[in-house]
């Protein structure tokens, strides 16, 4: 039983943030908007993925509902054009122009990606490459805002800075998990280790958790706008 609520973990863990934004039921800024957007797009991709893993063979799903990959592979590419989005409604006069070529760096990796090199279908692994690259783009985000923060001399306590926790608690889910989602198709496709990619995926279920606790942690006080 420990096992099935820490594998659905990824799902339940949405409802924590969710759960704020439900009982609070206050006006949120627009820099969390994207983040919004994010808790209840994931929601549904990563139930279906789970019920697909779950029930694929009980319910005689068709041959492309054999595989949740795609699902991943879909929220691997909305995580960073959100998370990207939130980023720059937060505002901060600093590198502007770095952060606009990240979006088109990272339409073009995922373009040349699935048409020369992996399947958005692939059924045996999640795209590693993607994943990694998404992640990877992410953290460059993440540094950017706190190198912002520490170089402007009007920020005396950085705690209370928008978006901190989250900025905070996402450097630590992408920054551990760059190494995971790049190694996870190499593991998960060698019959001898595909054990150890399944047990890694608990640590990224766990800085997940993490993320979610923050974005609620923020929705939770946030005054009203």
């Amino acid at each position: 039983m420990l096992r099935l609520f820490f594998d659905w973990s990824e799902v339940w863990s949405l409802l924590i943030p969710l759960t704020i934004l439900i009982v609070k039921k206050k006006r949120y800024a627009d820099y969390l908007k994207p983040v919004i957007a994010y808790i209840l797009i994931t929601l549904f991709i990563f139930f279906t993925a789970n019920i697909i893993w779950k029930y694929k063979n009980d319910w005689n799903l068709p041959q492309w509902l054999q595989s949740n990959n795609f699902l991943y592979n879909t929220h691997a590419i909305l995580q960073f054009f959100l998370f990207g989005l939130f980023f720059f409604r937060l505002k901060q006069p600093f590198a502007i122009l770095l952060k606009k070529l990240l979006f088109p760096v990272f339409i073009g990796f995922s373009i040349v990606n699935f048409i020369f090199f992996e399947n958005f279908f692939f059924y045996n692994s999640i795209s590693s490459h993607i994943h990694s690259v998404g992640v990877g783009l992410l953290l460059v985000y993440c540094l950017l805002y706190f190198l912002f923060l520490l170089l402007d001399d009007s920020v005396l306590v950085i705690q209370k800075q928008k978006g901190f926790w989250i900025v905070s608690a996402l450097t630590i889910y992408v920054t551990v998990n760059f190494f995971i989602f790049l190694f996870y198709s190499t593991l998960i496709l060698d019959e001898k280790n595909n054990h150890w990619a399944e047990n890694i995926w608990d640590v990224h279920n766990a800085t997940f958790l993490l993320l979610c606790i923050c974005i609620a942690k923020t929705f939770y006080e946030q005054p009203e706008k």
